[in-house]
């Protein structure tokens, strides 16, 4: 039924929904799930096309972005730490690197890829894990926050959990995604549609969101910077 609606042309199809509202509706709503479809075949494809590494690496710069915030003398703990890549390029700037992940294949790749003396990976829960007998001077979360679900009560833990290094200077460095990347998503999510990037997304941050889940953490947002639909944030613990 959609592909004979999408070999109809542009101008005829609308006329055509305009004077059949349920039509309308429906043909909206399936040509919005068939946007969320494309832009996932597009990131599965682009994987596959450039060898195994989705191109967003090489776009957003992430791993960088986190990098060039931390210290050369600084212990991280890096948390939902996946393969490790962004492990890996911490590693490269600061003193020691603990990467924590749930996932038991992930942590095993990491450590099977990433050989290192200043890398240490933990396979655990990070919502239920014991952080006491890691002393570090900053934590960074990128693309970890979406899939938790109380993440307040997770970020307040983990903040009283952590033995830091110095607590004047308590650092939270946090990449989460944004509704707000296009106007797309946040329709789906008003006509009642999957507007996630992910499935196992329990959020999709707007900006006045996520300042206001900070404070309620206690955290405070000192900077942040967005790169294609996603925000980059320098955060503090409130003293």
């Amino acid at each position: 039924m959609l592909e004979k609606i999408l070999n109809i042309p542009f101008k005829v199809l609308l006329k055509i929904l305009k004077s059949h509202p349920k039509s309308l509706s429906w043909t909206m709503k399936k040509v919005l799930k068939l946007h969320s479809f494309s832009y996932h075949l597009a990131g599965e494809l682009a994987i596959l096309h450039e060898g195994g590494i989705h191109p967003k690496h090489k776009i957003l710069l992430y791993k960088e972005w986190f990098v060039d915030q931390i210290e050369v003398q600084d212990i991280v703990f890096d948390i939902g730490c996946n393969t490790g890549l962004l492990a890996d390029k911490l590693s490269e700037k600061a003193k020691h690197v603990y990467g924590i992940e749930i996932e038991e294949s992930l942590v095993a790749k990491a450590k099977k890829t990433i050989n290192k003396d200043n890398i240490d990976f933990i396979c655990a829960d990070a919502t239920s894990y014991d952080f006491s007998q890691y002393a570090v001077h900053c934590i960074t979360l990128s693309n970890v926050l979406e899939h938790i679900e109380y993440r307040v009560t997770f970020l307040k833990k983990l903040i009283n959990n952590i033995p830091w290094k110095d607590m004047s200077n308590r650092r939270i460095y946090i990449r989460v995604p944004l509704i707000e990347r296009e106007w797309p998503a946040v329709y789906k999510k008003q006509v009642g549609l999957d507007y996630r990037l992910d499935p196992t997304h329990f959020t999709e941050y707007t900006v006045k969101e996520f300042y206001e889940e900070m404070s309620a953490s206690g955290i405070e947002v000192v900077s942040h910077e967005i790169r294609f639909g996603e925000i980059f944030t320098l955060c503090k613990v409130i003293n």
